[in-house]
């Protein structure tokens, strides 16, 4: 049982960050039971499928009527018996449908209702329609990711829907459990992707203070300034990732690179453009498998970069479980580990869940 077990979380079914969220307190062991539109697809919340990965673990999907009394009626029952409620409705939404904060805690005062958009639940764009590019664009982020001369290349929706998103909610929500614990009160989580977005951004706030960060973007050492930390194509079209910081680590490269240190000063930043020249030409002259069982095994943090199709065999992720099989489906297993509580996915099972929320046969029926 993980750590978040005996934790009920109510889900109103969404798309992107939210699942996402709910997928990690259900993977750490809290009762998420999840309630969807009878009309909405499976990868929103409707048929569970194995292939809708996010929406793993939950107790149950259920449908609802939100536009019907009987329905919403259902949603506030549930919520009395909940800790946590998260939803990814635009600012209002929930209002509108006699969900909102103020209704849901006169019937339970102790729970956690954590919000998910994109631009937060006031300011100017707060009701404005975007994704993920959109909010780490204004965030900061987003232009900062680009190589000298050329346009900002978003990361997938990794940095805004999750990183920024979706996880964020998640620990908002923890953190309301753990303060409800001792004051006896609930109170609302405001998770925005924007300001997420721009929290994972703080170091560089820091490093720019100093004097450390340069623009343009491109030209430092996180942002393919270096060649030091960059990515290299090999013989076969393979690429390695390199990583060398720290002048120990730095070092052992260039050894097992057969370069004398004196040929490549780590910081004669007016070279890096011309050392990169020189590792681009020397990667490939290897193919990948040839370069990973030179640089992997060595403090030289430099590694062959994998995708989705060998990143789940890759020898260290198979020893530490990194990835898990549902169905037929490798999905990446839940994390962080945990010594004693250990995580894991559950199966899902309605008519147990709504049970031991409190409802009868009769009434499970109705949810049918």
């Amino acid at each position: 049982m993980g750590p978040l077990h005996g934790v009920k979380v109510l889900e109103i079914a969404g798309i992107g960050p939210g699942p996402f969220a709910a997928m990690m307190l259900a993977d750490m062991g809290a009762d998420v039971l999840r309630l969807y539109r009878s009309d909405q697809p499976a990868l929103l919340g409707g048929d569970e499928t194995v292939t809708d990965t996010v929406g793993r673990g939950r107790a149950a999907s259920v449908p609802v009527d939100l536009k019907h009394p009987d329905g919403i009626e259902r949603v506030l029952r549930l919520a009395e018996n909940a800790d946590a409620l998260v939803e990814g409705m635009r600012p209002g939404v929930m209002e509108r449908l006699g969900l909102g904060p103020d209704v849901v805690h006169a019937r339970n005062p102790r729970l956690v209702y954590g919000r998910m958009t994109g631009y937060g639940q006031d300011g100017p764009m707060a009701k404005v329609a975007g994704h993920d590019i959109n909010y780490i664009s204004i965030a900061g982020a987003l232009g900062q990711i680009a190589r000298t001369g050329e346009r900002p290349l978003f990361p997938l929706n990794l940095l805004g829907d999750y990183g920024g998103g979706g996880m964020f909610l998640a620990f908002g929500v923890v953190c309301g459990l753990l303060e409800a614990r001792s004051s006896g009160q609930g109170q609302v989580v405001d998770a925005a992707m924007v300001d997420g977005a721009a929290l994972l951004t703080n170091i560089f706030y820091g490093l720019k203070a100093g004097g450390i960060w340069q623009e343009p973007p491109g030209t430092n050492v996180l942002d393919t300034g270096a060649h030091f930390y960059e990515t290299y194509a090999t013989a076969d079209g393979g690429h390695i990732a390199v990583g060398a910081i720290e002048p120990q680590f730095y070092a052992q490269l260039l050894e097992l690179l057969e370069i004398g240190a004196d040929e490549m000063p780590q910081w004669d930043t007016a070279r890096w453009p011309e050392f990169k020249d020189r590792l681009a030409e020397l990667f490939k002259t290897r193919t990948r498998a040839e370069w990973a069982a030179i640089l992997e095994p060595a403090d030289a943090c430099a590694t062959a970069i994998y995708g989705f199709a060998d990143a789940p065999s890759h020898p260290h992720n198979v020893a530490r479980g990194t990835f898990i099989t549902i169905g037929d489906v490798v999905q990446p297993g839940p994390a962080p580990r945990f010594s004693r509580t250990a995580a894991e996915v559950r199966h899902s099972d309605p008519r147990a869940a709504l049970a031991a929320w409190g409802f009868s046969d009769d009434e499970i029926a109705a949810f049918d």
